[in-house]
């Protein structure tokens, strides 16, 4: 089991922001027709953003254990026991990813807070 280094976490963050800001979009987009319509109330970006990125990593990583950018990279998360995590240690991981200074701790810590708080870890396949 060898963890992966910055260089396949940042292809997977960047492979994985590019699926979700599409998401994020499609329903800004669709939301906006509802608003223009039918009188919904308008919401900012940033919300079908997080949503998206909430709904990606949470459902791609508790079934599969890995999201499309992992598995381009053949990458998985496990927990520190090398084992699947649990949906409890998925979900925090997932909420931590929508604070703004989850990257920021990898100069402190070595591994982002996300993967700090939830005990848990990418690693080849």
């Amino acid at each position: 089991m060898k963890k992966v280094g910055d260089g396949t976490r940042i292809l997977n963050f960047l492979i994985d922001t590019a699926f979700i800001f599409l998401v994020a979009f499609a329903g800004f987009k669709t939301w906006n027709w509802y608003v223009m319509y039918w009188g919904y109330t308008p919401h900012n970006f940033g919300w079908f953003f997080a949503g998206a990125l909430f709904v990606y990593y949470l459902l791609f990583e508790a079934l599969f254990t890995r999201t499309p950018g992992k598995w381009f990279t053949y990458t998985k998360v496990v927990n520190d026991a090398g084992k699947r995590p649990s949906l409890i240690a998925v979900l925090v991981r997932t909420l931590a990813r929508l604070t703004i200074v989850d990257l920021f701790f990898m100069p402190f810590i070595g591994k982002p807070l996300h993967d700090y708080i939830s005990k848990t870890m990418v690693v080849e396949v």
